[in-house]
């Protein structure tokens, strides 16, 4: 078949990280590439995760080869988006005092003394070990310990990584199709994959594109997404793992504490930008991927294990939970949290469908590699001699590092605060810089709708004119709009306004759209919270329904919520 006879070479189905990556590496290559994605760009678990590009300690005992290449990758990933990434510094304490726990600290020691000679692969620094008092004065909140190591890690935020790879694939050609579900994977009379079916849920219409071959990459969505393509129902075989964060308001630790829950399971709780994070847990899930949600009982899980080392949790506002599902290899006997991270293709020929391949397994932090072997597959295929670029070529943002000293500058010239200007870097890093300059015309773009997380009104029109949001869940996904302390409820309205002008749409669908946002916003906060938090938000949405008519047809529908 000639490469004129198909729309395009490749179709990717999975906005995720995986999906994104291969879109990019298959751009890189010359490879005309489409993807799809049925709700929206880092939607799954890549959106969901713990939000770190780590090399995984946890692994190194059983499956070292998982904590080589997440060590590699991040070193690479760190070279192509610098403005992403961010050192968080763990703390791995040794509670209570006597013998035996001096003897469990020199064992940590001992244990991190191996995972050091992983670093260099991930710029991190090595390891430390601290006395009792010199934990106290590290931090302060901790209950009394008889020392601690520490060890080095980066957090990102998993939706922005995804739609860089995809800025940059689709800069490069790649058909981007977001909330457009696939309905069919089309094969030929002999078993050939021609190309996909799918609905487009924007215009309502259903479309057939065709390609030589199809890469599923849906994560946990995976064996069914092969089902689409007419496989038996065991072709593929998961144990997607659900875990879960709790979001309070506020930063309780400088350093990332890893402690254990009540069954032995390791928790910990994550200094992310101005919050804290407490994660996360790790069970079978059999329920609705398309709607995950944490439970009281997961919450109280976390926070109990928390609170045992860091009372201040027991007191700490939360904010905010989300829930994803990793897409976890398959194995029986195990405990959830013991299964492996590693990654394999799966190619269907073996089940009669020539030019499907599917992406099973994998983690945020090797997702690059992942791409790569995926890609590597389709190239040989395709006969394309390009090699992999993609550990060396900036992702979107990255071409030059902007350091602090250019934040104060930008800020001075464009009238703004630090804090503005210093998240629209971290977002858009050296690209912050054009979506200021094209304000100049309009200074009021630059006005600040979100002040939990200081969001501009240009960068709301951004993700919908170039970053492929279609409503407030969507830029909220992108920029952090209404995750703060306020949960839309000062910046909802306002955001769904802009999407709406921007989309030529009327004020009653901004409307609707800020309401569904708000509605899933208390959703995913109720399981966090307590009593007088749980009056004090329904008091809050009460007075805003009155203001503004939020929801004018008593559409809030809480049905099926779990709270405390």
């Amino acid at each position: 078949m000639s490469d004129n006879a198909v729309d395009v070479d490749v179709i990717v189905i999975g906005g995720g990280v995986n999906g994104t990556g291969v879109a990019r590496d298959c751009a890189l290559r010359g490879i005309r590439v489409a993807l799809f994605e049925k709700n929206d760009i880092g939607f799954g678990a890549s959106g969901n995760s713990s939000g770190m590009i780590h090399g995984g300690p946890r692994y190194l005992t059983k499956n070292p080869s998982v904590t080589y290449t997440s060590c590699l990758d991040s070193g690479h990933i760190q070279e192509i988006a610098p403005h992403l990434l961010f050192r968080v510094p763990f703390l791995v304490p040794v509670f209570g005092s006597g013998l035996l726990k001096k003897v469990e600290l020199a064992t940590y020691d001992a244990f991190f003394d191996v995972y050091d000679r992983y670093q260099d692969l991930k710029h991190g620094k090595k390891h430390l070990r601290f006395d009792g008092e010199q934990v106290a004065s590290l931090a302060p909140g901790l209950i009394p310990t008889t020392g601690a190591v520490s060890f080095d890690e980066w957090g990102i935020d998993g939706v922005r990584l995804c739609l860089s790879n995809l800025q940059d694939a689709a800069e490069r050609g790649t058909q981007v199709f977001n909330h457009c579900t696939v309905t069919k994977i089309e094969r030929k009379s002999g078993g050939v994959v021609q190309g996909v079916r799918f609905f487009d849920a924007v215009s309502g219409r259903s479309r057939f594109l065709s390609s030589r071959f199809v890469v599923n990459a849906t994560g946990a969505w995976a064996p069914i997404t092969a089902a689409l393509g007419q496989l038996p129902t065991n072709a593929l075989r998961l144990r997607p793992g659900k875990g879960i964060h709790v979001f309070l308001e506020k930063r309780l630790s400088n350093f990332a504490i890893v402690t254990k829950a009540i069954d032995g399971r390791q928790v910990f709780l994550l200094p992310w930008q101005n919050m804290s994070v407490l994660g996360t847990t790790d069970d079978d899930y059999y329920g609705d991927l398309d709607d995950v949600r944490a439970t009281t009982a997961e919450v109280r899980y976390l926070r109990e294990a928390i609170a045992r080392v860091v009372p201040a949790v027991r007191t700490a506002r939360a904010i905010g939970t989300t829930a994803g599902v990793r897409p976890t290899l398959y194995e029986w006997g195990k405990q959830a949290d013991a299964l492996s991270r590693e990654h394999f293709i799966a190619d269907h020929a073996q089940q009669g469908a020539p030019g499907l391949f599917s992406m099973m397994g994998g983690k945020l932090a090797s997702y690059r590699l992942f791409s790569e072997e995926m890609t590597d597959v389709l190239a040989k295929k395709l006969c394309k001699e390009r090699k992999c670029q993609t550990h060396k070529l900036s992702l979107p943002g990255g071409e030059e590092k902007v350091e602090e000293s250019d934040v104060l500058v930008l800020a001075e010239q464009f009238k703004l605060d630090e804090l503005s200007v210093s998240r629209l870097v971290y977002r858009h890093g050296s690209r912050a810089r054009h979506l200021l300059l094209d304000s100049e015309s309009n200074p009021k773009k630059r006005r600040v709708v979100c002040p939990c997380e200081s969001v501009l009104e240009l960068e709301i029109e951004h993700s919908v004119r170039k970053e492929w949001a279609l409503s407030v869940s969507d830029v909220s996904r992108r920029t952090r709009l209404g995750l703060g302390s306020c949960g839309g409820m000062r910046c909802a309205l306002d955001c769904g306004r802009i999407v709406a002008d921007v989309r030529g749409q009327s004020p009653r669908d901004g409307l609707a759209s800020a309401a569904e946002f708000l509605q899933k916003s208390l959703v995913k906060r109720l399981p966090a919270m307590g009593p007088e938090q749980a009056r004090q938000e329904a008091l809050s949405a009460a007075h805003l329904c009155a203001q503004g008519g939020i929801f004018p047809d008593n559409s809030l529908n809480l049905e099926g919520v779990d709270c405390e």
